[in-house]
């Protein structure tokens, strides 16, 4: 299986974590909203596969290109 690296798209603050280190999750799954200029916009998964690790926290602010799942698809 292959390791997919999910990085933002955009800058934002995580306010909710959807899937967790062991869920499957499909291609276009959220896993995680961000709220960016007063909008909430989900995180997808580029790819179906398990969750292996969240590497944010709800409250975390990040920048575009950051690191923000592991998948295993």
């Amino acid at each position: 299986m292959a390791v997919i690296r999910v990085e933002s798209e955009i800058p934002g603050k995580v306010v909710s974590i959807e899937a967790n280190p062991g869920d499957t999750v499909a291609e276009d799954d959220a896993i995680l909203i961000l709220e960016s200029m007063k909008m909430e916009i989900p995180v997808s998964s580029p790819a179906g596969g398990t969750i292996v690790e969240i590497l944010v926290q709800v409250g975390d602010t990040i920048s575009e290109g950051d690191e923000v799942a592991v998948i295993d698809g």
